[in-house]
Order: C-alpha cells, then structure tokens, then sequence
C-alpha cells in the first residue's frame, strides 16, 4: 500500500465531505460526548479559502483519499466556511505564526500516518513562505497526534458556537529548522 499526498483541488469536496463527517463523527467519541460532537460542526469543516490559496492537501492511500488538512497565510485560526468569525488578513512570516487548518483522516486510516504526512507537507510549504512557526486548534482527539509531533499547548479553550462547548487546545510550534 502506498500513502501519497497532493494539492487539494476543488472538485475534491464532494470527496472530502462525507470524510470530514467521518472523522469529526467517529474519531471524537471517547473524547466528547454525543452533544459536543454534534456542536462541533459549528466550528469545524472544509474551508475552500484553503484550496483556492494552494495551501490544503489531501492524503491518498493507493488512489483512495483517505485525508486531507493544510495550513494557511491568512488570519483565521480554525472553523470551516460556514463558521463565524473567519479572518482573511494575511499573517506576516516575521512576526506571526502560520497556521494549520482542517486537518482530517478517515477513521479507517486513523493511526497510519496521514496526519504526519500533511503536517510535514504543511510545515515545510511554511517554513518555505518564511515562516519560523505554526500554530493550531486542536480538538482533544488530535491533541496526540500533535503533541507526537512537536506542538506544544498554550492555552485551553471552550467554542460554544454550536450551543454546546467544544474543548479545544491552540498548540504551536517552532519550524525554523523544516521537519522534512
């Protein structure tokens, strides 16, 4: 089996779609309940910004997409297209840390690699721009992954948007040096 990545392009969203459901519905339970994970859909989803800007990836497993995520130039922190609160002012690579967005993996590919293989793409795609660091919002189910890989916590937040508070953990990361 081989897991290869590429540039999202916009006729992947009827692809990524039913994937980011999966990942949201399946991969939170033992770390949310029922009414968080439902909430969570106010704020998490496919943010086509992110395509249009040549900054979101999609993981493929021999042919199959089986994730995708990516990172971003812009202000916005985390949410989906339909999330308030979206800030497209572009981030200074001197001062501001480059976003990681949307990542997602199939729950049936959950633990083999796709999360690392995104990140690495989007931390190098990054650190090219000139960006020495990257932060996140990660919901608890990604936290692991995250922390395995270098981020760090730097503070713990609730997001009621979705009428129930989601906890969710903004990390960073230095990429002054590329992981890949």
């Amino acid at each position: 089996m081989t897991l290869t990545s590429r540039l999202a392009r916009l006729d992947d969203v009827p692809v990524l779609l039913p994937l980011i459901d999966a990942a949201i519905t399946e991969l939170q339970k033992g770390f949310l309940d029922e009414a968080q994970i439902a909430a969570s859909r106010a704020i998490m989803g496919i943010d086509t910004q992110l395509i249009e800007d040549g900054t979101y990836y999609v993981a493929e497993w021999d042919g199959t997409v089986v994730g995708c995520g990516g990172w971003s130039r812009r202000a916005t922190l985390y949410g989906g297209d339909h999330s308030r609160g979206r800030d497209p002012a572009l981030l200074d690579p001197a001062r501001d840390p480059a976003r990681i967005r949307a990542m997602y993996t199939h729950p049936r590919f959950a633990r083999r690699g796709v999360g690392r293989l995104i990140l690495a793409r989007c931390e190098a795609a990054a650190h090219a721009e000139g960006f020495t660091s990257v932060e996140l919002m990660a919901t608890l189910a990604g936290r692991p992954l995250y922390e395995a890989a270098g981020f760090e916590p730097v503070a713990h937040v609730a997001d009621a948007a979705g009428g129930v508070p989601v906890p969710l953990v903004r990390m960073r990361k230095s990429i002054a040096t590329p992981a890949c």
